[in-house]
């Protein structure tokens, strides 16, 4: 055996040295040329060309990515535009019609990908891996990258109520009880009901779909199963009733039961076309096969005039819940999972309802062992999007859940020190241990044992991979050319990764301090400062060649969209002074150059306005004390679903997404935590209070209250009430805020900045202030 093993290890590392040695660029280039293609080493020499040397040409995660996104687009373009008589998911019935404003020509598209309506709301439990999705017409795909479930109505008459087809449809997302998507589309005297939510039976979950249907002439309700997701078609081969006919095996993987038995099933293949045309042919097969894999089938029930009929869908995902540790870490009931959580009180229904359902996006997507910035798209680990989920997790006093995560960073950390979810994504250290070291501030305790060995390499690993800082070049001393946050632009030298590794060398700092390791604590300060200054003598040197004090993407660029990386040194990471001339005139850049309806529109990669970043741009502004803050928190509010979701980027004329997942879960930990800001902020050691609350909330006589939510000096809940209104006063006569703490040791300083009040400091003893009204400017 070890001689086995021996020669076996010896064989691939010459297979390795073959392949490497092996002139592969000159044959590939040969073969092509002789049969009059392209030359693609060339085409790859040119592409790269345009952009900064980099160690990983493209990370495999993003091309494995890539790849399957474009081979669904294949599949889409085959399956698609010559079958437009069937019934297609709703992003396919708007962008392929040329009557609607989301239309997109096709003509040298070789994949067709949803760009116009990426938009679709998670449901499940919380700490359960099964995230179905329901799309804004009601589909339903109750398994990752899955087929789906619809809901026809197919009147006597011949009329026919197709969801994906209607302007008349209602969504909202339920919260009582958890997190339930209802859908409700009417038209041509009928209507349907649908109601999408996962629920616990015999301790396995289950998707249930439960459907009112009535007509007031008579209808056939179908529950339709459609080969198909909100990204296109996904395969299905083989359909069959169970042996009862109340169900169906899908795939011999899945079952779809009924609650009745449908009065009949009918079954289609893709030769035969949609079974939306054969409903009303007599069927008597139980089951059906299709090699193209565009299997289709519906379960029938009778809708008799003028009444209500019912039918009730029920998936199981998987099995019942795991056993052991991560049993123990599971929370499966929604009361269970927010228990203590921060709540908001303000008069505006419509901002406490976004608030609450990110509060829901969080809990679902943060699991015992990883965090997924989407349910479809996005559903996998990047140490980016976490940092910023955890850290709203965290401010929502949600520690245990943020603990559990971070417990798995050790093991995420590659030998050398890297915190690796992605080749080059040099930023990703200092956002693991800027978060490592936001939970000991806000949890109030000490780095835990089993963290400090990866802290102190992750801090030495950003030492390392610094470029040399005696050279003359604008990125001396900086990390190396990388492709970062994938929407800055080609691979660079990126301040986006350097902020971030600045911020990270202080948190290991800090947490090997509070450890008891002060050598490398010392080391860890010294190297922050030493990245820092080498930060600062190639922004004055962008700053000479730019003609300006504003911070572009990377020393090599000029000003475009790309800046709103650099915006990090304010946001989140508190870098710089909130009126630093650098980061003011970047947002004033911005502002000007990258908005397109009071949100900011980023050209790179997304082509689309971005919720999240432009609430990036609103905390810059909130620390600075700038009124604009505001409008750009009401204009996300405004591009939010009906059930209160954000997708990555939106299209700024169809007001769907345009990029990314469709429920994107680093939007919601945005809008989180800069409801936090507006009540509560951290700033150089004090605490500032009700800095960003909205002037209008103060004209009602309700109170409002954000807590409790922990601080680096213990949890707050901060209330402010307002009194003596007047008839056509512009606001109330006075106004008290308060604040019920549970310090760990000395009060901090409390800064009371209420819009449109004279900012006032707080007593080392007290726990409120009455304001007085600032006079008008």
């Amino acid at each position: 055996m070890l001689a086995w093993g021996y020669d076996a290890t010896e064989r691939r590392r010459e297979r390795a040295m073959w392949l490497r040695w092996f002139p592969w660029r000159q044959l590939v280039s040969r073969v092509a040329r002789s049969r009059g293609l392209v030359d693609p080493v060339e085409l790859l020499a040119r592409l790269e060309s345009f952009a900064q040397p980099v160690e990983v040409k493209e990370p495999l995660e993003l091309l494995r990515a890539g790849i399957a996104f474009h081979a669904r687009g294949l599949m889409n373009s085959a399956a698609i535009q010559h079958n437009l008589d069937w019934v297609w998911p709703y992003w396919v019935e708007r962008q392929y019609d040329p009557h609607d404003l989301s239309f997109v020509p096709r003509a040298f598209s070789l994949t067709h990908i949803n760009l116009t309506h990426r938009n679709w709301t998670a449901i499940g439990l919380p700490d359960r891996d099964e995230i179905p999705i329901v799309d804004p017409r009601g589909l339903l795909t109750p398994f990752w990258d899955g087929w789906s479930l619809d809901v026809w109505l197919v009147g006597a008459d011949g009329a026919r109520l197709l969801p994906s087809r209607h302007d008349r449809v209602a969504q909202r997302l339920d919260l009582v009880g958890g997190a339930a998507v209802l859908t409700e589309c009417t038209g041509a005297g009928m209507q349907i009901s649908a109601r999408a939510e996962v629920q616990l039976l015999d301790a396995a979950p289950v998707c249930m779909l439960a459907i009112t249907a009535r007509s007031e002439h008579g209808a056939t309700l179908a529950v339709a199963l459609r080969p198909y997701n909100p990204e296109g078609v996904s395969f299905v081969r083989r359909v069959a009733c169970d042996d009862a006919g109340q169900g169906w095996r899908v795939d011999e993987r899945h079952t779809v039961r009924f609650d009745t038995a449908p009065a009949r099933h009918v079954f289609s293949d893709y030769h035969a076309g949609d079974v939306l045309h054969r409903l009303g042919e007599p069927d008597e097969r139980r089951e059906v096969a299709c090699r193209v894999g565009l299997a289709t089938a519906a379960a029938l029930f009778e809708v008799r005039a003028a009444e209500t009929r019912e039918v009730r869908v029920e998936v199981p995902l998987a099995g019942p819940p795991a056993k052991g540790r991560r049993a123990r870490l599971e929370a499966h009931d929604w009361h269970a999972a927010l228990a203590g959580h921060c709540k908001l009180a303000v008069p505006d229904a419509r901002f406490v309802h976004l608030y609450d359902a990110a509060v829901r996006s969080v809990v679902l997507h943060s699991q015992p062992e990883d965090v997924y910035p989407g349910p479809y798209t996005y559903k996998r680990f990047w140490f980016r999007d976490c940092a910023f989920i955890l850290h709203a997790a965290l401010c929502l006093g949600l520690e245990a859940r943020v603990e559990r995560v971070l417990d798995t960073y050790p093991d995420r950390q590659r030998r050398d020190g890297f915190f690796f979810s992605q080749e080059t994504e040099w930023d990703s250290n200092g956002e693991a241990l800027w978060i490592m070291w936001r939970f000991a501030q806000l949890a109030g305790r000490k780095p835990k044992r089993a963290w400090r060995k990866a802290i102190r390499r992750g801090a030495e690993w950003i030492v390392a991979k610094r470029r040399p800082a005696d050279g003359d070049a604008p990125h001396a001393g900086l990390l190396p050319a990388g492709f970062s946050a994938e929407h800055l632009g080609p691979s660079d030298y990126y301040y986006w990764d350097d902020f971030w590794a600045v911020a990270g060398l202080r948190a290991a700092a800090g947490m090997l301090a509070a450890a008891g390791q002060p050598r490398h604590a010392a080391q860890f300060t010294n190297a922050a400062l030493d990245l820092l200054r080498a930060i600062d003598r190639s922004l004055e040197r962008a700053a000479r060649r730019i003609g300006r004090p504003a911070m572009p993407a990377s020393p090599y660029r000029r000003m475009d969209a790309g800046a709103i990386g650099s915006l990090a040194a304010g946001y989140p990471l508190a870098l710089h002074d909130p009126d630093d001339e650098r980061l003011r005139d970047t947002v004033e850049f911005l502002l000007e150059h990258c908005f397109v309806g009071g949100c900011f529109f980023q050209d790179m990669i997304h082509s689309g306005l971005n919720p999240y970043l432009t609430l990036h741009v609103a905390q810059v502004l909130l620390r600075a004390g700038d009124e604009r803050a505001r409008a750009l928190v009401r204009a996300v509010a405004a591009r939010a679903s009906p059930t209160g979701q954000w997708p990555e980027a939106i299209h700024p004329h169809t007001g769907g997404g345009c990029m990314g997942d469709g429920h994107h879960v680093w939007a919601s930990a945005e809008w989180l935590l800069m409801a936090r800001a507006l009540f509560v902020r951290e700033e150089a050691g004090a605490l500032v209070l009700g800095a960003g609350v909205f002037p209008e909330w103060l004209a009602q006589s309700a109170p409002l209250a954000f807590g409790p939510t922990p601080t680096p000096h213990g949890p707050v809940t901060v209330r402010i009430a307002a009194a003596g209104h007047r008839p056509g006063a512009p606001g109330p006569a006075r106004v008290e805020v308060s604040w019920d703490a549970r310090w760990r040791g000395e009060a901090p300083r409390i800064e009371v900045r209420l819009p449109g009040w004279k900012p006032a400091r707080a007593p080392a003893d007290a726990s409120a202030l009455a304001l007085e009204r600032a006079e008008a400017k």
